[in-house]
């Protein structure tokens, strides 16, 4: 039996996990702002104490204190290495001590509290960088396995996961953070979640934190529809409220117990508890699931790899079987001279817009294919790749034939992409199915070999399924696969489009494999071709392809697609059809029906202006636009107050409403900055942009989680508010003294961990003390409004959308 199965799949029983170390550390004196890991070498009699409680109490794993020991988080003055050695130390004495029975000792890994690049200013190398360290060296102390816990961000995860699989041999447990919409900060849904993890090989996956049992329990039913791997939850006791000055959870161990049970049936077969669970509450669960006799792993229903899903960093694509779905096209330079000279000359804009056009309409996946000779393609995909993922959320394709170019591309893309492609011969297969297998993926199986494209339908079918064989020796399934049966040009042979059609029906068939075209092949040499393809596209879709790769911006093929769905009952009611084409009139240009969202204009004319450019996160449309304006003679506050401010109205809201998330907040606040640098710079010295302010903001002492400060200062400042950002764990008495030297009549405070809400209510009353009419709102994962107000704030902000809306009400004339 490996390691893995030792621990998650044992038919003992369910696994337990321990519960909070936080707050047991705050029940033995830790101070508001200290760094918990340092009680490792300072008072490790305390760290033992709540390890053997919680094996006391049934516990078969406990989780070291080592939550925020990686050097991007880390900042105590005893030496990394050690902090960590002896926390792992601690909990394999524990263990020891412990008697028989399946009891292990956890590497806890946690988030750097860094937002990683294009949102942030984190690298994801970086971040790989700072887990590895923190993994080599809970893996040398003894660690039996690591966890991986509160991550919020898919990126960050994925950096965590492959340091902790490149850089031990332990098992991985990874659990998310999820917010009260099931997504996580950055914006990936649970399917998400699943996907990146089963592709990247983790041994159980789940969640933890944010609130309690109750408000899992739709998210682990989720959960356990999408993946087979065993499911883990931990959740808090409840959502905290102040009592007394003190700090309490609101579920007792027999409600906790009860709502975990509920967990277990659902199809979790790891379960423990997070912030404010106590040695009682995990007793509790122990007993009462002993006694309901629900110690037997959940079986689920879903085997694994039988859906192909392909994700971004917030967007999940299932590539159905009995379905299709349209991969875009446009970013492949093949017979495209604008596409490759913009590559040629680093315009990277060029390519964004074509990203953009595509997924206005109505693309599902975007090729990205850079192979221009001359250019350093390993350097240029990792970067377009990139670049693409900033202002779409729409999965990609990974295209090229360059090895070395995919794997770096693939290490860096924030998601489980699809990957174009790998062949029949022995060469392309021992390159590209590793890869797949190390980075997750599903991969474009092309049926050809050596010896070149078979003129048969059987010839194809055979070399896919050797593909797919070969395949499974590296862990991978049919459901991994996608396969390309090639169309071939009727202009040189005639029979050419019944063989693709042919090998179409026997891949699902008689492999069990999703398909996939390149459906303009056909047409090459022929007049018309538009008018050929869309044709083909048809029979295509009836013969069981599930992604046509075709240009989303040419009418007729999207009226193909559309006209397709409506005929055979996956419109439901028509819906899609009747969206895109109420307005539709005859085209005597075409002789063919133009939908709104089928005509997009000319192929390279993908129109916008300012607010569209904003919107998209175009930083360098959004900056030429305004330029365009200015240079038009339009006044400077008619931009801001016509185009930029909103714009960045309409990207608030859909913040506010969870229709645009994380990544794309910041990056249309990036595109704002960028074309108000150039209004401002056309202002008259006497007028200039009045702004509001100044507000004072600050993630509190011992917290250096910034990311949710770093997004009320992006959304203070694009709604002409003047902010003085302090930075992370800052002293109250900085905080004060700041606000009272700027006057200001507004401090904001961001709060994390619960190990830091003390430092934050003294910084209220610090505040309140020294600055008289200042207000302070707060805000943060572990606060309530309830929670504030005891505390003596000022107001709460639920999310950063609220802080703009109470700074309007201070500030308004």
């Amino acid at each position: 039996m490996n390691a893995a199965n030792k621990i998650f799949q044992n038919d003992d029983g369910i696994l337990f996990l321990d519960g909070a170390m936080g707050t047991q550390l705050q029940a033995r004196g830790l101070r508001p702002g200290e760094v918990p890991e340092l009680w490792n070498l300072a008072r490790p009699d305390d760290i033992r104490s709540v390890h053997e409680s919680y094996l006391a109490a049934g516990a078969n794993v406990v989780y070291a204190n080592t939550f925020g020991a990686n050097p991007a988080k880390y900042h105590g003055d005893a030496p990394l290495a050690d902090v960590i050695a002896a926390g792992i130390a601690i909990a394999r004495d524990a263990v020891a001590n412990a008697g028989g029975g399946r009891r292990f000792a956890a590497l806890d890994v946690g988030p750097t509290g860094r937002l990683l690049k294009p949102a942030g200013d984190f690298e994801f190398d970086a971040a790989y960088d700072a887990f590895a360290e923190q993994v080599r060296i809970g893996a040398a102390t003894g660690a039996d396995l690591v966890a991986i816990e509160t991550m919020g961000d898919l990126y960050e995860l994925k950096a965590a996961v492959l340091a902790a699989k490149e850089n031990s041999s332990l098992p991985i447990l990874a659990t998310v953070a999820l917010g009260d919409d099931g997504r996580l900060l950055t914006g990936a849904d649970i399917e998400c979640v699943a996907a990146l993890l089963e592709g990247l090989g983790v041994d159980a996956l789940g969640m933890n934190c944010g609130f309690g049992p109750d408000r899992m329990l739709e998210f682990t039913r989720r959960l356990r529809r999408c993946t087979a791997l065993p499911i883990a939850v931990k959740p808090n006791a409840g959502l905290p409220k102040m009592v007394d000055g003190r700090t309490v959870f609101t579920v007792g161990p027999e409600d906790f117990a009860r709502d975990v049970a509920a967990l277990v049936e659902a199809g979790a077969s790891i379960v423990g508890g997070c912030c404010g669970t106590t040695p009682a509450h995990i007793k509790e669960v122990v007993e009462s699931l002993s006694q309901k006799n629900q110690l037997k792993h959940q079986k689920t229903q879903t085997p694994k790899n039988s859906r192909t899903f392909i994700t971004s960093g917030s967007r999940a694509v299932e590539i159905p079987f009995d379905d299709t779905i349209i991969i875009g096209e446009r970013i492949n330079p093949t017979g495209k001279k604008r596409l490759k000279a913009a590559l040629a000359e680093g315009d990277v804009a060029y390519v964004l817009r074509e990203a953009v056009a595509q997924a206005d309409a109505g693309a599902h996946v975007l090729d990205v294919n850079v192979g221009v000779p001359g250019l350093d393609e390993p350097a240029v995909l990792d970067a377009t790749v990139q670049a693409v993922q900033s202002v779409t959320d729409l999965p990609l394709q990974i295209d090229t034939s360059d090895p070395v170019a995919l794997e770096r591309a693939m290490r860096h893309y924030n998601g489980k992409p699809l990957v174009n492609s790998v062949n029949g011969s022995r060469e392309s297969m021992d390159a590209v199915l590793p890869l797949v297998a190390k980075y997750g993926g599903a991969v474009v199986a092309l049926t050809l070999d050596e010896k070149g494209i078979p003129t048969t339908a059987e010839g194809r079918v055979e070399i896919a399924r050797r593909i797919v064989r070969r395949g499974a020796d590296f862990g991978l399934t049919p459901a991994d696969f996608v396969v390309d049966v090639l169309s071939m040009a009727v202009s040189a042979g005639g029979d050419g489009a019944n063989i693709a059609l042919e090998a179409l029906r026997r891949v699902r068939d008689e492999l069990g494999c999703r398909t996939c075209l390149g459906v303009s092949n056909i047409s090459f040499g022929l007049p018309a071709r538009p008018l050929v393809n869309a044709a083909f596209y048809t029979m295509a879709l009836a013969n069981g392809l599930s992604a046509g790769i075709i240009n989303p911006l040419s009418a007729d093929m999207m009226s193909a697609y559309r006209a397709y769905r409506a005929l055979t009952g996956r419109d439901a009611n028509c819906s899609e059809w009747i969206a895109a084409f109420k307005d539709w009139s005859p085209s005597a240009a075409t002789g063919g029906a133009v939908g709104k969202a089928g005509a997009a204009g000319k192929a390279d004319d993908h129109g916008g202006g300012l607010s569209s450019a904003i919107q998209r996160g175009l930083k360098g449309d959004a900056a030429d636009a305004a330029k365009a304006a200015v240079a038009a003679g339009t006044d400077p506050l008619a931009i801001v107050n016509g185009e930029i401010v909103p714009a960045l109205e309409v990207v608030g809201k859909g913040f506010e409403a969870g229709t645009v998330f994380l990544p794309q907040l910041l990056m249309a606040a990036e595109a704002a900055g960028a074309a108000f640098d150039v209004v401002r710079a056309a202002f008259p010295a006497r007028e200039g942009a009045k702004v509001r302010g100044p507000i004072v903001i600050a993630t509190v002492k011992g917290d250096i989680h910034d990311i949710g400060k770093n997004i009320c200062r992006a959304l203070l400042e694009n709604y002409g508010f003047k902010v003085i950002d302090l930075g992370r764990d800052v002293p109250p008495e900085t905080v004060a003294k700041t606000a009272l030297r700027e006057n200001a009549r507004l401090v904001g405070l961001s709060a994390l961990m619960t190990t830091t809400v003390g430092a934050m209510e003294e910084t209220v009353r610090l505040v309140h003390e020294q600055v008289p009419g200042c207000m302070v709102t707060v805000g943060g994962a572990v606060l309530t409004a309830d929670y504030a107000e005891k505390m003596g704030a000022d107001h709460y902000s639920k999310d950063a959308m609220g802080l703009v809306r109470y700074a309007e009400s201070i500030f308004e004339v």
